[in-house]
């Protein structure tokens, strides 16, 4: 009898219980990954309040007010030479802001991050930010959560996959933890680590957020990242400013990315070892925190500030620029230190000085510039990451005000749209792809998910008998018989019609070569058989395919395995993807006729 499936595909119940034990674990990450980023927020006050106040405390606080005076220029410099040595002794996986290195781990390394990564990444990200470094905390939380999701993975027996969405869990559970944004979260995690959306990893990613978010009330507070007034959107009214902002904010996503990696490009050239390249970004960061103190750490009272209206233009204008610049100096060395808030605050204070410049010149507009910086915060980082969807979600989240919505969904695609139409590769992926890795970002359904095997199956099939004699199917093949000679492999039926076996031109040729030649076609081919049926999805048969290493399968009755009613190849497979290639490609006549409106 032909066989339908593979034995070593585990039943559908085994199926449902493991997704049920992820499930479970990713449990176990989400209320780990809240204490990690608790213990992180700990951390980095605790070497702030070192650093700056030669004190012991934990207590999270801004290094603005510090009174070293001319001594804060070589302390981030400090701060840079201990994460080199972190680099160059622990794991250059430190690194870098995260979230790159944790999709490097998802597509090279079969989703395994080091254990010491888990370790020495918020070690180091802690002592950068409390040296001073304008960084946020997000990224590298992102980076350890997925290393601890990596690590129960990879202690545990599970497959690439099961290990991708832990890993995704802790990076998603780290992020929410870190900023109380669970729904942003998950989308992110979608976004950027598991290229895809399937219950089976949606499901997880929701119990690690929710739970990494209710620690986060705990130890925390469950109030929103950032404190912000009642703000005015101007819908519809100020509609057209927003489009020139969608414009801004992309234009501002191409140039700081191409500006960050350009640097990083000017530091590799240095003839020095890469150990020193932190301690001298620190060094030109000490130099601009010492006349603007407001770009020192992670800065969230500054995003407050400017989220609230309090800050002048001139001071928006020095923070956009000087903070943007500290960033690229800073984290362009290859340090250690999260990219999104330090984004954020530049993104904002250029959203709130547009408002303003805006007023200035338009006194009748009446724009919000607080409403602006926020729209801004969320279009820019989201555009240069090629995450929108995930941004406009997280800009609301941390500020808990859902007029911002509609403002946020139209800047963030204007933007989005500038950002893709200059840039190849996203922030997240422009290192990726320089050393050979391809991220590909766009989700769409498989169409071998979406076609049957009956719609591209060859239905009328040419069969063997099973007495046939392997030198009279050679001599047929020989002679180019139109029959026969096109197929790489043939069904083989009995005295009924039956089907009882496979031949291919490997059994043919084998045959000849034991000298074997009188065998029947049926002792010499295949009696074990894979076979599909016309109602499978084409992706299940495709599937039976590769995990059987054959180029072809009968298609049967699916009440009687042993009646054929098609035949499915390689090549007829693949058409299925040519219609998906016709549909995107293919411009078909439209009711207008009008020669302007043919296409060359």
């Amino acid at each position: 009898m032909p066989r339908t499936e593979s034995p070593s595909i585990e039943p559908e119940a085994q199926a449902s219980f493991r997704n049920f034990i992820v499930s479970i674990l990713a449990a176990a990450i989400g209320i780990a990954a809240g204490f990690i980023a608790f213990a992180l927020y700990m951390l980095i006050g605790f070497f702030t309040n070192l650093f700056f106040f030669h004190r012991l405390s934990f207590e999270f606080t801004s290094p603005v007010s510090h009174t070293l005076g001319g001594w804060v220029i070589l302390l981030p410099a400090v701060g840079g030479m201990i994460v080199g040595l972190m680099a160059k002794y622990g794991s250059p996986k430190i690194r870098g802001h995260g979230i790159p290195e944790a999709m490097e781990a998802v597509v090279m390394n079969r989703s395994r991050i080091q254990p010491r990564v888990a370790l020495l990444k918020p070690l180091s990200v802690a002592i950068a930010i409390g040296t001073g470094g304008p960084f946020g905390a997000e990224g590298p939380i992102i980076q350890t959560g997925g290393a601890v999701g990596s690590l129960i993975g990879q202690i545990l027996r599970t497959t690439a996959t099961e290990r991708k969405v832990l890993l995704a869990c802790g990076a998603a559970a780290g992020m929410a933890a870190t900023f109380s944004t669970p729904i942003a979260a998950v989308i992110l995690a979608i976004e950027l680590l598991l290229f895809e959306f399937k219950s089976r990893s949606f499901i997880p990613l929701v119990i690690a957020s929710t739970l990494a978010t209710a620690v986060h009330f705990q130890l925390i507070g469950p109030g929103p990242m950032f404190e912000v007034g009642k703000m005015s959107f101007g819908i519809p009214s100020g509609l057209p400013f927003y489009l020139l902002l969608g414009l801004l904010c992309g234009a501002a996503a191409v140039l700081f990315t191409k500006a960050l990696y350009w640097t990083e490009d000017q530091f590799e050239r240095l003839p020095i070892d890469p150990m020193w390249w932190p301690a001298l970004g620190g060094l030109g960061l000490g130099i601009i925190g010492f006349f603007v103190p407001r770009v020192l750490g992670v800065g969230y009272e500054t995003i407050t500030d400017i989220l609230n209206d309090r800050l002048p233009i001139a001071l928006l204008l020095l923070v956009l620029f000087c903070k943007s610049l500290a960033l690229l100096v800073s984290l362009g060395s290859g340090t250690s230190g999260g990219l999104l808030a330090p984004l954020f605050m530049s993104s904002a204070a250029m959203g709130a000085s547009f408002a303003v410049g805006v007023n200035y010149l338009i006194p009748s507009a009446h724009l919000s510039p607080s409403a602006f910086a926020l729209v801004a915060m969320g279009a820019v980082f989201g555009a240069a990451a090629r995450a929108t969807f995930a941004f406009i979600i997280f800009a609301f989240e941390i500020t808990r005000n859902y007029d911002a919505i509609l403002p946020l969904m139209l800047v963030g695609v204007i933007a989005a749209a500038v950002a893709s139409r200059f840039l190849r590769n996203s922030i997240m992926t422009e290192k990726l792809a320089r050393r050979g890795l391809r991220i590909h970002q766009d989700y769409e359904v498989d169409i071998f998910n979406q076609v049957t095997v009956g719609e591209v199956m060859e239905k009328e099939v040419m069969t063997l008998p099973a007495e046939m004699t392997v030198t009279e199917l050679a001599d047929r093949i020989a002679e180019g018989d139109p029959q026969v000679h096109p197929h790489q492999a043939l069904p083989i039926v009995d005295e009924v019609g039956r089907l009882v076996g496979i031949i291919t031109r490997g059994d043919v040729l084998r045959a000849i070569g034991r000298g074997e030649m009188g065998k029947t076609v049926l002792d010499a081919g295949t009696r074990d058989l894979i076979v599909t049926t016309a109602e499978e999805p084409l992706h299940d048969a495709v599937a039976k395919m590769l995990r059987f290493d054959v180029g072809r399968l009968p298609v049967v009755h699916p009440e009687d395995p042993q009646k054929l009613v098609g035949y499915l190849s390689r090549a007829a497979a693949l058409s299925a993807r040519r219609k998906r290639l016709d549909e995107e490609h293919l411009r078909e006549p439209g009711w207008l006729a009008f020669s302007a409106w043919r296409e060359k």
